[in-house]
């Protein structure tokens, strides 16, 4: 007869299977998992205010006045980038996400990019129709607004 080797079973030493735990053991770490739905840092919370930030910054957009939103949005990546560089590694939350240099990197630059856009793209005129479109280089023509050009 030939031996046939025994097939590995997961245990201790002495052969014995680890105990399982009971539904009910198994119900409650559910609970409290699902219980607990407030952060658990002060870092979550200010992520949570930073996140609510730019949502008031996106909608600001989308209601039309675009400089003011990207504006909104800008403070709330430079207010992300210096929590997350005064905050320690502990208590940072969702606003740790790599390291500290990194995160304050790419938070700090977007919002530096963000805020000089929107102070440094000019205005656009408020309509371009037919009455107002005219050529590139071109001076606007001021007799059909009503007014003569003096001279």
């Amino acid at each position: 007869m030939s031996e046939q080797p025994e097939e590995d079973v997961p245990g201790d030493v002495e052969g014995r299977l680890p105990e399982v735990p009971s539904v009910e053991e198994i119900a409650e770490e559910i609970a409290e998992a699902e219980g607990r739905r407030y952060p658990s840092t002060i870092g979550g919370l200010f992520y949570l205010c930073v996140l609510a930030a730019a949502a008031v910054g996106i909608g600001i957009v989308w209601s039309g006045n675009w400089r003011l939103g990207v504006r909104w949005l800008s403070a709330a990546l430079l207010t992300a980038a210096t929590l997350r560089l005064v905050m320690p590694e502990r208590d940072a939350g969702m606003l740790a996400v790599r390291h500290r240099f990194v995160d304050c990197f790419l938070l700090g630059g977007v919002g530096g990019i963000l805020l000089f856009l929107a102070q440094s793209i000019p205005d656009q005129p408020s309509g371009i129709g037919p009455e107002t479109a005219r050529a590139p280089g071109r001076a606007p023509d001021r007799t059909s607004r009503g007014t003569r050009p003096s001279g």
